[in-house]
């Protein structure tokens, strides 16, 4: 049966992702029912979610074995394997990318985290990964990195369709909407059609929280203690104005005209990491339309539960969000600082993860043997 508080969060604009997948989801049809009951209308992934995949269950064991039986290196055993894992998502997906006219029924499949601060490798990665599943439906994952930029505009121009992850700032997440653009002014002269040719901006929220609630902790003021749980929100309330500005204006009406879809906003890192917080906390306070917000099971069920949709909490805020920030440098917050730390931190987990990953189907490549 529906659920009445997903369906409220889905009416108010809002495109409810999972940020999970697994084969054993696939299998067991739960995908489909969170599909067909809780308004789930797209899935992402990264290399933390398909390590612990693949770390559980018996799900993955015959194509294991397969692989062993023909002595597939661990890389292209780990490609075989999330590629298949995307390919079948998409497919359930495919009537919910059809319906919404190529919006959602999104999928998101990341280029190897280690390839982070190389353009070159991180754009050849994407084009090959775009073949690999070939579906209409995917979304490139490709990180924010100053070197992320020039290749999300590359493959832009070539057609693909990108998710955009690991943004932290405002001010990295304007120049991400600048590459989108640039990409397809160069897509109109590859002669891509820019209709076909969706994008997403994974602007992170909880993480932005944690950094900097440990920074005012440490200075202990009350003034500083005052800001705690207040500089995610604001952060994203910024972001989505910065995303109002660049798609207006004569730039972005002349793409449009060509058949270009904006850059949609989407709220990633939503899961509550200090248990003093409301666990629906970055879900109903950045409810506004047009957006995508992409949670962890956990967070899910909990909105499912709990949630409440008080109308839209974002339009028209950027003036008291900008406060927040200009709170937070008063108390001596180094907001520069804070963000090459979370895009670091980013990078470096995603990249310890893509390790775990190795690790765990060489084992059980050699089990399989």
């Amino acid at each position: 049966m529906s659920n009445d508080r997903l369906a409220a969060l889905a009416a108010a604009g809002v495109s409810i992702w999972l940020d999970d997948l697994s084969r054993e989801r696939l299998d067991s049809g739960n995908l489909a029912r969170l599909i067909a009951d809780w308004h789930l209308v797209g899935v992402t992934t990264n290399p933390t979610i398909f390590a612990g995949a693949l770390a559980d269950g018996a799900a993955y064991d015959e194509q294991v074995r397969e692989l062993a039986a023909r002595d597939a290196d661990v890389d292209s055993a780990i490609r075989e394997i999330t590629v298949a894992d995307v390919q079948q998502a998409c497919d359930v997906f495919s009537g919910t990318w059809e319906r919404t006219d190529g919006v959602d029924g999104r999928v998101s499949l990341e280029v190897d985290p280690n390839l982070a601060h190389d353009t070159e490798q991180t754009y050849a990665q994407a084009q090959d990964l775009w073949k690999a599943v070939d579906r209409p439906n995917l979304l490139v994952k490709i990180p924010a990195t100053e070197a992320g930029l020039p290749a999300i505009t590359r493959a832009t121009a070539d057609g693909i369709s990108v998710n955009v992850t690991l943004i932290f700032s405002v001010e990295r997440y304007k120049a991400v909407m600048d590459a989108y653009l640039t990409g397809l002014e160069q897509a109109v002269e590859n002669g891509q059609e820019l209709s076909r040719i969706h994008s997403v901006g994974s602007f992170f929220v909880s993480r932005v929280d944690s950094e900097i609630d440990k920074r005012l902790e440490a200075n202990g003021s009350d003034e500083a203690l005052a800001l705690r749980g207040k500089a995610a929100i604001a952060n994203s309330r910024l972001a989505y104005a910065a995303y109002r500005n660049a798609f207006s204006g004569a730039r972005w009406e002349a793409l449009k005209a060509k058949g270009a879809h904006a850059q949609r906003p989407l709220w990633a890192s939503t899961g509550v990491k200090n248990p003093d917080y409301p666990d629906t906390l970055y879900v109903s306070e950045l409810v506004v339309d047009n957006t995508v917000n992409t949670m962890p099971e956990k967070t899910l069920e909990a909105f499912a539960d709990h949630g409440e949709v008080q109308g839209d909490k974002v339009t028209d805020t950027a003036g008291a969000a900008q406060q927040v920030f200009t709170d937070l440098e008063g108390v001596g917050v180094d907001l520069d600082d804070v963000y090459r730390v979370l895009e670091d931190e980013g990078v470096d987990k995603f990249a310890k993860s893509w390790t775990e990953l190795q690790d765990t189907v060489r084992r059980q490549l050699e089990a399989a043997k």
